[in-house]
């Protein structure tokens, strides 16, 4: 179950003006007669960072699940390749916020990938020689250190470095991040971050990124999305903060925020 919620496969794709493109188009979810949000188009392109902020309430984390196929909902995921070569189906890897477990279970990290990555019981895999794999993974997220780490015994910050090893493989098309870093302490939150650019830079990957934290969506981010029920403004984050919309959505705050970046 939980290696299915790591990475899902998306609907056919169309051409995105020949770059690497996803595109969510006309997403809609309702629950009974409440409208979650309606009509929600994004472009999403690779080697992109895209962060995704709003009030609580407002169907981040859903419309994330949409995507995944997790929530009903109407509207096309279509995903485009580079130079508008059609690419089948996109692979989508997807951190949650959270991991909940036993946190006295003798469970490693090297443990986990193995349940996650094979199809059969972990007692009948050969864990020396996945070994290298994982430890390929994990290098990706600089926590090769981490690999005979117990879960239990892990900061909040590296756990969600190995969910997110976990979430590159496969190496996604498209990268789904539920507020990952939420909790997490300033040096883990800017690891985090430069972890993020590497995967932009070497690996040309798009990445939507659900934050709260608004200095570092706009330091690190490529596009914004305001999502409240629906896509209230996007552009550059230069553009999404000096929006009078996002300064009423989050008062003063938004309007000060790109004047303290470098």
């Amino acid at each position: 179950m939980f290696k299915n919620i790591l990475h899902h496969k998306a609907a056919s794709c169309t051409d995105c003006a020949k770059l690497c493109c996803t595109k969510i188009e006309n997403f809609t979810v309702t629950v009974g007669n409440m409208t979650i949000f309606a009509d929600v188009n994004i472009h999403l392109h690779c080697g992109q960072l895209t962060a995704l902020i709003g009030p609580n309430g407002a169907g981040k984390s859903t419309l994330l699940k949409a995507i995944l196929g997790e929530v009903p909902h109407k509207g096309q995921l279509h995903y485009a390749g580079a130079e508008g070569r059609r690419s089948g189906q996109p692979i989508i890897g997807y951190v949650p916020q959270y991991l909940r477990f036993d946190v006295s279970a003798p469970i490693s990290v090297m443990d986990i990938f193995l349940a996650c990555l094979t199809d059969k019981p972990v007692w009948l895999t050969s864990g020396r020689k996945m070994r290298p794999r994982v430890l390929k993974n994990l290098a990706r997220v600089h926590a090769e250190h981490l690999i005979d780490r117990r879960l239990g015994a892990l900061s909040g910050g590296e756990l969600q470095r190995v969910l997110l090893a976990l979430a590159l493989d496969p190496l996604p098309d498209l990268l789904l991040l539920d507020e990952p870093v939420s909790g997490v302490d300033q040096n883990g939150l800017e690891l985090f971050y430069e972890i993020l650019a590497e995967l932009r830079e070497k690996e040309d990957m798009a990445i939507l990124l659900i934050s709260h934290d608004l200095n570092m969506v706009a330091k690190h981010a490529d596009q914004v999305v305001l999502l409240n029920k629906g896509v209230i403004t996007s552009g550059t984050p230069e553009e999404v903060f000096a929006d009078e919309r996002t300064q009423r959505t989050f008062g003063l705050l938004a309007g000060t925020v790109m004047g303290g970046q470098s």
